[in-house]
């Protein structure tokens, strides 16, 4: 055996790893696991499935070695992000727990995780609603969290979401302005006259508007100015 060859060539035990690659079955223990892991960053890659010990032994030793176990423990994920937060990219599922012990200190890393639960995406948006940006599928209450902060709607459309009529009636109300920046998009009535009945101007704002909209927004104009505005004429 190969093994058996290594040692006659070079006289001496082989390293771990090469045990751990070419040795026998019962050869293949847990400590020997764990001394390979320690010993070269690389081990990992070569164990299947390790025990928890053996992944705590590499995540210790080598940064990211995380990357190369395919379901690390919540033990494991917790100790690796308490060490560097950003390692929870390589973790393909983290736990909720694990997720919140990352954006809670830092909450920027929110873009490295592809399905945060509501409540971690709620956490990010009460520390900054800008982040939003970085969060691929926000929920309802995050969107209207993050709308009533004062952040565009633009935000939420530009990643191909289609805001229900609350987000929608929230970012008009918040600014009418708000109505153009519906990507992709066609406001209700509903939500067109939430905008134009706080600021006629913007019925320039919206394409093919309803009768009952362009006349809502010509009562607001004269209500606000006592005739249509030069500039819309």
């Amino acid at each position: 055996r190969f093994i058996k060859f290594l040692e006659r060539k070079e006289n001496r035990k082989p390293p771990p790893i090469a045990i751990l690659r070419f040795g026998s079955e019962e050869e293949n223990t847990e400590e020997l696991q764990i001394n390979a892991v320690e010993e070269n960053t690389d081990a990992i890659k070569f164990i299947k499935n390790p025990s928890e010990q053996v992944q705590l032994a590499a995540i210790k030793k080598y940064a990211n070695s995380i990357k190369y176990i395919e379901n690390p423990s919540e033990q494991v994920q917790m100790t690796e992000v308490k060490r560097n937060g950003g390692s929870i990219k390589f973790i393909e599922n983290p736990s909720e727990q694990v997720q919140l012990a990352v954006v809670t200190k830092d909450a920027r890393l929110i873009k490295y995780i592809r399905n945060p639960s509501e409540q971690v995406q709620l956490i990010v948006i009460k520390q900054n609603a800008e982040l939003i940006k970085d969060i691929r599928n926000p929920t309802e209450q995050v969107q209207l969290m993050a709308i009533n902060d004062g952040i565009s709607i633009y935000y939420i459309c530009i990643k191909g979401i289609t805001p229900s009529e609350q987000v929608q009636l929230a970012a008009v109300r918040e600014n009418p302005y708000e109505i153009q920046n519906m990507i992709g998009i066609t406001p209700s009535e509903k939500v067109q006259l939430a905008a134009v009945n706080q600021n006629g101007v913007v019925i320039v704002r919206i394409p093919n508007p309803s009768e009952q909209v362009k006349m809502a927004a010509y009562n607001e104009m004269m209500k606000q100015f006592g005739e249509i505005p030069y500039f819309l004429l």
